[in-house]
């Protein structure tokens, strides 16, 4: 008898075919070309095709076979009938029905009896059959061996491996465990979706499980994802475990492909084994499996020290509830870059040291063994700075020996040499030979820390590139230092082994170093940075809930169990000082121009007087006083400014752990979440923000309101009934906003203790059905919401509890996305292959069609070639607007699966439609966007290359196929030319120009942009996969006329990270070294997604300057955090002087004002020198080197002498 053949996208049906021995012949759809599939069939008696995804994942495929005219069943490739792919089977339907129940229930005797069936049934053999056995839905694989006394982990993998016999992965992983200490529970299933009683029985005697399978809450991620559907991913069954649930990692390809790739996981793989699992609230571990072919069907092939790793962190996971609260040993680690003891507990958002004070109560009161400590934040910083710290420029010998916490070379050279030996000669090639030199008391390694009982707090230790700056020229891949891996070590291991013993280690805030040290993105190797710190080591870490990107790569790459916080107190920023005296003013000049016409030239003096006191002419743009003539559009024009700056919504505060909002700050958050038009259920736009419905309430319109805040408006009927002293009929716009949010703020304070329609009525006079739907929304959604901040805490306890942790979505609350909240919860980010949503789709080409706008605006031309900087964070908090902003200045859009939703491509936008050029584009993306989203740097490059080769366009209207055309007759090579995305080098992470500024080791432009091609001039795309590319990069950088970057949330500015002008300002200073000349650098803002906006940085950074940097409402709020507050200030100048050394944004009066704000001003220099005094240092010293760099021109010389004066007195006092 001729054999049949079996084509199934399932390795596990092969391989059951295989061992049925009843003649099947073989193969994988996914691994054949539809050339292949005529010789596959040949001599053939009939074909069973089945395909997970339907036709689409192999058209031409099923096309071929279908020609062959053999007899043919098709089959979708879950247990359901896929109607669609039955209809093409050229068999009788019962017999198409019945084979679909033979591999339903799968195993090696089903397959044997489908050849048979289908023989008798097609080819009339008459030889018998069976019918479909019913195969178990889910069972044990075993036995093994029990132990009462020691903790359970359960396996669960799927029940076609057991029942193909492909399980000695499984049984490798089950050794592991038992070999790690604990019982092994094998268990197989079809599916984590609708479980058994009896198999969640089996499961609920685990105290940990490692999962293989598929994710258990859904089908479709994009539903669950931020601002979607609470219901639509469902993991209560899996949660009521409350077990922690660690992904393990089996991956489509062999274990050679995955130890010779720095991305490690292809994007299926990513997307399938990693991302999608997060959404179940998932730990994610490492690669322990491979598929290696054994013939032409690969098997499952466990790689024994991984398999070890994976075990290893389920095991410490489970021996959390064994050990018995008062015993557990708990490490906190607060990160701290720069090195410096003025920024101690760096996490954004966040007042880390009235944080860890929170966690450490909160601890004790839970039963654990946590001795005295202090109890403020200040004196518990300044205890641990006092203990040691990192500040070589204050560390002295006498802390070092004194040091309780250390590692002796011998425990440490133990530790050191068990590490791989590629990991070993990469240290001592850069840190030379254990124990090296950084803080070493003798042959000690010494560690920055204080112990309160069975809890450590210790200073993460340096990353290291200030302490080997060379290094931030060359080695954008520098591995830890012996300092930083026996950090770690010694927390982990035992006392009985010279370590402390830690059961846990909490990373308090974003963001650490551990999750960035070189090696691969994602299934990390032993000779991985974070991999071989951390080990197994079970991680929680508190992060902010707006930031899913670099959350996610501590997941991803430290086993860390996210418990996601609250963005700080948001509120709106006010005026203050010149700019609320020429607000006065302003409404001085109205009142005179209609009662008294006569003093209109003096109250003009005085508003320009008032305007060159505030330096504001510089934003306005002006530079003398405006004639008679123009006056009056000048006084529209600064109202409009001023209005423009007060209604930025700015960080009131920082988050403390645990602490929900209350009383003002509550109120000032909720108006702050609800101007936004609410992402709800999703649905974009389900309700509209509260001061849009306030302004259509009174006939107004919030956006055009807005766009022009200084225009003349008739003013609406009642609007400022209670307001006294009216006189006027007509009002300009800003102030018609002010009192809008003014209302807005009553009526949400009269609703928290009234009833949302009497609220309304009470505030407006009358029913707006608008208001009261947005009220009753804040009442039954957000206000519970932000009253369950209080289960940060309460997480962060279960989860050192080895207890689950639920999942939830992550972004910004104050885009509209409440379903973010409540905090507390181990956030997941994005399905990537949803990546741009449709959503995002529109943000991004509105801020396309902004961007060239704004640039015609300026230059009067449309720009050949645009630079953008595009993050992994803001990809997954956007959903893709940078990804889609790309695709339509390219003139391309995405097309999409309604069905999943997902991205299936992109498709050309015909000129005649873009109704302009299509405009080149290079991209720097970050480290973790290339981890995260390969599919869609191969999306992007598949656009340019499709567009560089639309041969019939003409130069004029396709500028990227003008450049590729250019430089093919440079160097001929297609694949050069069309490279447009650059990045870090594979398994590496940063732009490199933090740690150059901090050691202050750059002169010029020259500096600066050679490290950032040292750090980005690596190209990514088809064939390239981060090939070194600097000669590329720069010939694409030449042509940079706009350099962008995209702010999506005002919950923070360019001003509060040092990734802006890494990036951002990185990308200037390189054209402007490769060109001699400054790009025009824009900022894209869609922090208000329908009402996008592009300034240049230079407006930006002007605006952030006065709404928050110099504003007293923030520099208060500051001062209520104590040392980290000041760490704050500290922080901003920095981040400032980064932003100027890279792309000049900073004016001469902006330093004197920082000077004066920050260093001079008596309140702020007295809280200062009490709580952090370092900061203050640190401040003066930045403001020297800014004078002495000539980026502060032409200081006044009494200033510099005061910042001398203060940085001098500091250095007296402190060395004391």
């Amino acid at each position: 008898m001729s054999p049949f053949v079996l084509l199934s996208t399932a390795d596990t049906e092969l391989l059951a075919a295989r061992a049925s021995d009843a003649g099947w012949r073989t193969a994988n759809p996914a691994r054949l070309s539809a050339d292949e599939v005529g010789p596959l069939l040949a001599g053939a008696s009939g074909v069973v095709v089945r395909l997970l995804g339907g036709r689409r994942t192999w058209p031409e495929g099923l096309d071929a076979v279908l020609a062959s005219g053999l007899p043919a069943v098709v089959l979708g490739g879950e247990a359901v009938p896929d109607a669609e792919l039955q209809a093409l089977s050229t068999v009788p339907a019962g017999v198409v029905a019945e084979s679909l129940a033979y591999l339903r229930e799968g195993g090696v005797a089903n397959l044997r009896e489908l050849s048979r069936f289908l023989s008798d049934t097609l080819l009339l053999t008459g030889e018998g059959f069976a019918p479909p056995e019913t195969m178990p839905s889910w069972g044990v694989l075993g036995p093994r061996k029990s132990d009462d006394a020691v903790p359970t982990v359960g396996i669960v993998f799927y029940r076609a491996h057991a029942l193909s016999g492909n399980t000695a992965f499984v049984e490798s992983l089950a050794d592991a465990v038992e070999a790690a200490g604990a019982n092994a529970l094998p268990v197989f299933c079809s599916s984590l979706r609708a479980m058994e009683p009896e198999l969640l029985a089996a499961l609920g005697a685990c105290d940990a499980i490692v999962a293989t399978v598929l994710a258990a809450g859904g089908t479709r991620a994009a539903d669950a994802s931020a601002g979607g559907d609470d219901e639509a991913w469902d993991v209560g069954a899996l949660a009521g475990l409350d077990v922690p649930v660690v992904q393990g990692l089996c991956l489509t390809s062999s274990r050679a492909q995955w130890a010779a790739s720095s991305a490690a996981l292809s994007p299926m793989d990513a997307a399938m084994q990693v991302a999608i699992p997060e959404f179940d609230g998932r730990l994610i571990s490492v690669a322990f499996s491979f598929k290696e072919f054994d013939g032409d069907v690969p098997v499952y092939v466990a790689d024994p020290e991984r398999a070890a790793r994976v075990a290893g962190i389920a095991v410490r996971h489970a021996r959390l509830s064994h050990v018995p609260v008062a015993e557990r040993r708990l490490a906190v680690v607060l990160s701290s870059y720069p090195t410096k003891h003025a920024r101690v507990g760096n996490a954004v958002g966040l007042d880390t040291p009235a944080s860890a004070v929170r966690l450490l109560s909160a601890l004790r009161s839970s039963g654990w063994g946590v001795s005295e400590f202090p109890s403020d934040g200040d004196t518990l910083i300044h205890s641990l700075i006092a203990a040691g710290g990192h500040d070589v420029e204050w560390l002295t010998e006498e802390q070092l020996a004194a040091a309780p916490a250390r590692v002796p070379l011998s425990v440490y050279s133990s530790w050191f040499s068990a590490l791989p030996e590629d990991l070993q000669a990469s240290v001592e090639e850069h840190w030379g030979p254990p124990p090296g030199s950084l803080y070493v008391d003798g042959d000690d390694i010494v560690l920055a820390s204080l112990q309160f009982g069975n809890v450590v707090l210790m200073i993460q230790p340096p990353r290291g590139f200030g302490e080997n700056p060379i290094a931030i020229y060359h080695d954008p891949d520098l591995p830890p230092s012996h300092h930083y891996l026996a950090a770690y070590r010694w927390l982990s291991a035992p006392s009985s082994a010279g370590g402390f013993g830690a059961d846990a280690v909490v990373h308090l805030g974003k963001h650490g170093t551990l999750e960035w040290l070189p090696g691969k993105g994602l299934g990390l190797s032993a000779s991985d940075g974070p991999d071989a710190a951390l080990g197994d080591l079970p991680l929680v870490y508190p992060f902010i809930v707006n930031d899913p990107g670099e959350g996610t790569q501590a997941k991803r790459r430290a086993h860390a169990t996210v418990v996601d916080h609250l963005v700080p107190p948001m509120a709106r920023a006010d005026s203050y000082g010149d700019m609320a005296k020429l607000e006065q003013l302003l409404d001085e000049y109205a009142t005179v121009q209609a009662l008294d016409p006569t003093k209109v030239p003096v109250v003009r003096a005085q508003i320009w007087e008032l305007v060159e006191a505030a330096q504001l002419h510089h934003d306005l743009h002006v530079s003398e006083t405006p004639s008679d003539d123009e006056f009056d559009d000048f006084v529209l024009h600064i109202d409009g400014y001023l209005c423009e700056v007060k209604d930025v919504l700015i960080r009131d505060g920082l988050h403390i752990l645990g602490d929900a909002p209350s009383a003002e700050a509550l109120d000032n958050l909720v108006v702050s979440v609800l101007r936004a038009s609410q992402v709800w259920g999703g649905r974009q736009g389900a309700l509209p923000g509260i001061r849009a419905a306030l302004a259509t309430a009174y006939g107004l319109d919030e956006k055009a309101l807005l766009a022009d805040p200084g225009a003349l408006v008739s003013e609406p009927a009642g609007l400022f009934a209670q307001v006294e002293g009216r006189v006027r009929s007509d009002i300009r716009a800003s102030a018609v906003v002010d009192r809008i949010d003014a209302l807005a703020l009553e009526l949400v304070q009269t609703a928290r203790s009234s009833d949302p329609a009497a609220a309304v009525e009470s505030v407006v006079g009358r029913p707006v059905p608008e208001l009261v739907a947005v009220l009753e929304f804040a009442r039954d959604e957000l206000l519970p919401r932000l009253a369950r901040t209080t289960d940060e805490l309460d997480n962060v306890v279960r989860a050192l509890d080895g207890r689950f942790v639920p999942p939830g979505p992550s972004g910004s609350p104050t885009r509209g996305l409440v379903n973010v909240l409540p905090t507390g919860r181990n956030f997941y980010s994005v399905d990537p292959k949803a990546i741009p949503s449709r959503n995002a789709w529109d943000v991004g080409v509105a801020l396309a069609d902004s961007l060239l706008a704004r640039h015609q605006a300026d230059t009067g031309e449309w720009p050949q070639s645009v630079g953008l900087t595009v993050w992994g964070t803001s990809a997954m908090r956007t959903q893709g607007d940078d990804i889609a902003e790309v695709l339509a200045l390219l003139g391309c859009r995405p097309t999409w699966d309604d069905a999943s939703r997902r991205v299936t491509g992109f498709e050309v936008v015909p000129l005649g439609e873009l109704g302009r050029p299509r405009v080149d584009v290079t991209v720097r993306i970050s480290g973790f966007f290339r981890d995260a989203f390969p599919h869609v740097v191969a999306l992007l490059d598949d656009a340019v290359r499709a567009v560089a080769a639309l041969s019939d366009e003409a130069a004029e209207d396709n500028f990227v196929r003008a450049h590729v055309v250019e430089d093919l007759a440079d160097h001929g090579d297609e694949r050069r030319a069309t490279s447009r995305i650059f990045g870090s080098k594979p398994g590496a992470y940063g732009a490199g120009l933090l740690p150059l500024i901090d050691a202050r080791n750059w002169r010029s432009d020259a500096d600066l942009a050679e490290v950032y091609a040292v750090w980005g001039g690596f190209a990514y795309g088809r064939g390239l996969d981060g090939v070194e590319a600097r000669g590329d990069m720069e010939q694409a950088y030449r042509r940079i006329a706009v350099a962008a970057k995209n702010q999506d949330t005002r919950e923070h500015d360019i001003m509060d990270s040092d990734d802006y002008f890494q990036y951002h300002g990185g990308m200037v200073a390189m054209v402007r070294s490769l060109t001699g000349t400054s790009p025009a650098a824009y900022v894209g803002d869609s922090a208000v997604p329908d009402s996008v906006r592009t300034r240049s940085l230079q407006e930006e950074t002007h605006r952030v300057f006065r709404a928050r940097v110099v504003n007293p409402k923030w520099v208060s709020a500051m001062q209520r955090h104590g040392y980290k507050g000041a760490f704050e200030l500290a922080a901003t100048v920095d981040y400032l002087f980064g932003y100027d050394a890279t792309a000049g944004v900073v004016d001469d009066w902006m330093y004197e004002k920082l000077a004066e704000s920050y260093v001079f001003d008596e309140t702020n220099r007295a809280f200062m020198e009490k709580s952090n005094p370092w900061a203050l240092r640190g401040i003066s010293e930045r403001l020297l080197e800014a004078a002495e760099r000539g980026l502060w021109a032409e200081p006044d010389a009494a200033t510099l002498q005061r910042l001398r004066e203060t940085y001098l007195e500091l250095e007296g006092d402190l060395e004391e």
